[in-house]
């Protein structure tokens, strides 16, 4: 490595306590089973997936979960709706449950503004990515009900006169979603809809991110920001890391690293998303340190 340049990894960076704590729960159960079937990659980084699948961990998806019966099932920490729950039952499958706190608050939240809209015709609205692990799971607290918008744009699906309950994706932009409760807030108004509430579900650990990510990035020449091509929160990170500091590269491993990336660089930054491995930030590190 050039003598001239500094690496510096993120300390804010890495898995959220939510991860943290389902991976650790994971490996717990490995060192007691011979298999354990996880509902869905437990984050979304391939790199993190792959080492937990050499110690045992396989990834299923639901059609293959209809077909189980007397196995473990780990629950990863995006959760998941009511009815996988009530097809474990059915079929004696042994659910290790390690959704995060945060967003099992988040489901029982909806759940109760569920069941208040069903008896004055509202609407629950969640601001989410269509199809995500966790929007799936929090649709179903709703009986698959719910009206999922995933930006400002798809606002006019949404009935603005009748009552409605706003809730976000916890890994979704703040930014995006203040935008879009200043707009709904307005066309209620306009339709002089009073029973209109939206409520913070963002989780801080995301929403702090943000702001430590501009501190970082002002700090280095070129940002390294390592995510999974899957992860919602990874997206959103990389998208304000980028807007703060251009000359930032998104990877996920080090073989999407090439040294004339480097040139006439003198500080690096290495930093990811809450789905991003401290140990894969580490071995980016060795690689520059090896290699420019």
């Amino acid at each position: 490595m050039k003598n001239n340049v500094e690496i510096n990894i993120d300390k804010n960076a890495g898995f959220c306590f939510g991860v943290v704590a389902a991976i650790h729960r994971a490996e717990e159960e490995l060192l007691n089973t011979n298999k354990l079937y996880c509902l869905g990659d437990i984050v979304h980084n391939n790199v993190e997936v792959e080492r937990l699948s050499k110690k045992g961990l396989s990834v299923i998806t639901y059609s293959d979960f209809e077909q189980l019966s007397d196995a473990k099932v780990f629950i990863r920490a995006h959760g998941e709706p009511p009815s996988t729950y009530q097809k474990a039952k059915e079929k004696k499958i042994d659910l290790i449950d390690a959704t995060c706190p945060i967003v099992l608050h988040l489901q029982q939240r909806i759940k109760k503004g569920y069941e208040e809209m069903k008896n004055i015709n509202g609407q629950v609205v969640i601001f989410g990515k269509k199809g995500h692990a966790e929007v799936i799971g929090l649709q179903g607290q709703t009986d698959n009900s719910a009206i999922v918008i995933s930006s400002i744009n798809e606002i006019d699906n949404i009935d603005i006169t009748r009552p409605i309950r706003l809730y976000s994706q916890t890994t979704k932009s703040k930014e995006a979603y203040q935008d879009l409760i200043k707009l709904m807030d307005k066309k209620c108004k306009d339709a002089l809809n009073e029973n209109f509430i939206a409520y913070n579900t963002i989780c801080n650990r995301v929403s702090n991110r943000a702001a430590e990510l501009v501190e970082f990035a002002n700090s280095v020449d070129i940002v390294i920001f390592v995510s999974g091509k899957n992860s919602s929160n990874g997206k959103y990170l990389y998208e304000h890391c980028k807007k703060v500091k251009n000359n930032t590269l998104f990877i996920s491993d080090e073989n999407d690293l090439k040294v004339e990336m480097f040139e006439d660089v003198k500080k690096i930054g290495i930093t990811g998303a809450t789905s991003t491995p401290m140990w894969l930030m580490e071995k980016i590190a060795e690689w520059l340190k090896k290699n420019i």
